[in-house]
């Protein structure tokens, strides 16, 4: 390839007009990615197998489900309810709608359960989360949760931190299993996202809002700093400090508009059925790209933000230097070439 883009052509001698010599460059530009192609999809792959250039299509895909959400089997939990909402969508709720889906002590060892699980899940590439009934939550259930925050285990000073600051931490890992999962997580929020719903739904890749949601950095109004990603998050979503301080020093609401100027939010739609659905369409929009090229750039994206631009750099060398070897790069660009449909292309699981 680069053999053939560096022979000069001489206009003068071709007898050829500009236009003429261009398109025969291009056609041949084009022949040589058919044989670089032909080449990359008849070597032998790490399994052994041969694979053949043939013309894609929508015939040898998997099918594509329009019925109702179904059931998601390996999903089963008690604060938490898990459907399929599309091929290789998963939509996960918050389930507790008769108490304004307050996180009780199942919850938070059953966000990390579940997202443990669709990190490794190779059928789901992208998850919606939302909230059941008439609110996304009301932030921590404080009844439930009184007795390991309010009386503490241990006997002295000293115990008892250590046994306050093992619980902080399994509780941040409730969020932080989500930023971790390499699928991409679409939060759509209606009604109120109050307190620990902030610290949730700045772990999530993308947020959508219904017109009537509400943020409220609630804790200082509970005798506490935020201890489980908004402080740390919140900053980095919004880029406004002098804004983050506020909302987090006075527990103000933050009401749709404002959370899409801010940046909190990309969307904001009427109410929240509209928003769910755009939620999932987007859902189904990134699963029908490469899963390597997707969860690639969710993790390079968020090491990039915590980390200077040299630095980024070199890890997205080192990520690339072995994800650019996938196939499915020769896929999407013989689909790109042939002028097919990119949603045609049949990508394995990963």
């Amino acid at each position: 390839m680069a053999e053939f883009c560096s022979r000069p052509v001489d206009f003068r001698l071709s007898g050829y007009s500009r236009d003429s010599v261009r398109m025969a460059a291009g056609m041949a530009v084009s022949r040589v990615l058919r044989d670089l192609l032909t080449r990359r999809l008849a070597a032998p792959t790490q399994l052994g197998f041969n694979l053949s250039v043939r013309p894609l299509s929508s015939s040898g895909q998997e099918k594509t489900s329009l019925a109702a959400p179904l059931e998601a089997s390996d999903y089963n939990y008690e604060s938490l309810q898990v459907t399929s909402a599309h091929t290789h969508v998963l939509h996960v709720q918050l389930n507790r709608p008769e108490k304004r889906n307050a996180m009780n002590k199942a919850f938070w060892r059953e966000m990390v359960e579940c997202f443990e699980k669709i990190a490794c899940d190779p059928n789901c590439r992208a998850v919606v989360i939302s909230g059941a009934g008439k609110m996304f939550t009301s932030g921590i259930d404080l009844v439930d949760m009184a007795s390991g925050l309010l009386q503490p285990k241990g006997d002295d000073a000293a115990r008892i931190s250590w046994y306050l600051r093992d619980l902080i931490t399994r509780y941040q890992k409730t969020f932080s299993v989500i930023e971790k999962c390499p699928k991409p997580v679409i939060a759509a929020i209606h009604g109120g996202c109050i307190g620990a719903g902030v610290d949730l739904i700045t772990a999530c890749d993308i947020r959508y809002c219904a017109q009537d949601a509400i943020f409220q950095v609630k804790e200082v109004d509970v005798g506490l700093a935020a201890d489980v990603g908004t402080l740390q998050r919140l900053p980095k979503v919004i880029g406004n400090q002098s804004l983050v301080n506020e909302l987090a020093l006075t527990a103000r609401k933050m009401m749709a508009d404002e959370a899409l100027s801010s940046g909190l939010v990309s969307r904001v739609f009427p109410d929240k059925e509209p928003m769910l659905d755009a939620a999932i369409a987007l859902a189904v929009e990134i699963s029908s790209k490469s899963p390597v090229a997707v969860q690639s750039t969710k993790i390079n994206l968020l090491y990039s933000r915590d980390h200077p631009v040299d630095q980024a750099l070199d890890y997205m060398a080192s990520w690339n230097m072995s994800m650019l070897q996938t196939q499915d790069i020769v896929k999407s660009v013989q689909a790109a070439m042939e002028k097919k449909d990119m949603k045609s292309v049949t990508f394995s699981k990963l």
